[in-house]
């Protein structure tokens, strides 16, 4: 284990979730519990054992921690362990706070052109990565994203880091379809009352063809739907946004066009590629920060966060330390 300073830590839809309604499907918050999981921060103290880090080393934290080497873990896919720790998410404490101690293993230096703050952008730039790659995007792909939040925006970023052709957004905030647009998305749809099936139809009309692909952020479900009636026959739909347990969609629709439909668990094996494409600069997570605040005004954080101003909020938890 290692004990760290922290520096950065943003605010997840999440964080203020579990903050206003105590719950998330089957995760019941029944104690007091430390929000945070996208983080990162200074090596302080080192235990023994631990030889690739050392005091004064800048980390990125990755937040799920298998607790035992089951199947999942010796299959690579460590992220579906039942037993895995997870922070902030309940009874495990996150690291929004001044000092936290976490498993080594899970702790990645970060090269010294890579920012605190792009560290800590890492957890929600992961779940792009995870969910592009159970997408299959590859070059030449044409991909629609439903929905323009922090998730649906680094989905964008990375689509088009993987060779997508053409990527096209929904949202039904034209302020976030902006910044869309300003990551890469090549077209954006801002949806009013359209059915699903008018959406789909102007994802095809905008891209020239129906997508292969489909990475939907929302949970919605007439954003799922959307997602189905999308989606080109033989492609992939993959779920990341989470709404409610039980969801109506045209199900049949998708199966007898042999539309795949995936979902994705969080991330697994994706800090060191988000590293490496920080460090290379192949990728730009900066303009993804819009508010930051230090430690002390948390709650303006949240409610900030709460209120969808912006897009990611960012915590200051170092009072010593001026730099961004």
């Amino acid at each position: 284990e290692v004990l760290l300073r922290m520096h950065s830590v943003g605010i997840c839809g999440s964080d203020v979730h579990y903050w206003q309604h105590g719950r998330i499907g089957d995760f019941v918050v029944k104690d007091p519990m430390v929000l945070g999981h996208e983080a990162s921060g200074t090596v302080v103290k080192v235990g023994p054992g631990v030889t690739h880090l050392k005091p004064g080393d800048r980390v990125a934290i990755e937040p799920g921690v298998p607790r035992e080497m089951d199947e999942f873990c010796k299959t690579g896919r460590y992220n579906l362990s039942p037993t895995i720790f997870f922070c902030a998410t309940p009874p495990d404490d996150g690291n929004l706070c001044r000092y936290y101690k976490h498993s080594a293993s899970y702790c990645y230096k970060l090269p010294d052109n890579v920012t605190f703050e792009e560290g800590a952008l890492i957890e929600p730039l992961s779940v792009g990565i995870h969910a592009c790659r159970r997408a299959g995007v590859t070059l030449g792909s044409k991909v629609f994203v439903s929905g323009s939040g922090p998730i649906g925006l680094v989905n964008v970023l990375v689509a088009k880091m993987m060779g997508a052709a053409a990527v096209v957004i929904t949202d039904l905030s034209a302020t976030r379809l902006q910044k869309a647009k300003d990551v890469g998305a090549d077209f954006t749809i801002q949806v009013k009352n359209e059915s699903p099936q008018e959406v789909a139809s102007k994802v095809k009309n905008l891209l020239g063809c129906m997508p292969e692909i489909t990475v939907e952020c929302t949970g919605v479900q007439a954003c799922i739907q959307a997602g189905i009636y999308a989606t080109r026959s033989g492609g992939t739909l993959v779920l990341v946004g989470l709404g409610p347990e039980m969801v109506t969609v045209p199900i049949v629709n998708a199966a007898v066009r042999e539309v795949d439909i995936r979902g994705i668990f969080r991330y697994c094996n994706t800090w060191p590629v988000a590293i490496a494409l920080l460090a290379s600069k192949r990728i730009n997570v900066k303009p993804l920060v819009t508010h930051r605040f230090p430690l002390e005004k948390a709650l303006e954080a949240f409610e900030t966060t709460k209120r969808g101003e912006g897009v990611k909020v960012m915590l200051k938890c170092d009072p010593t330390d001026q730099n961004p």
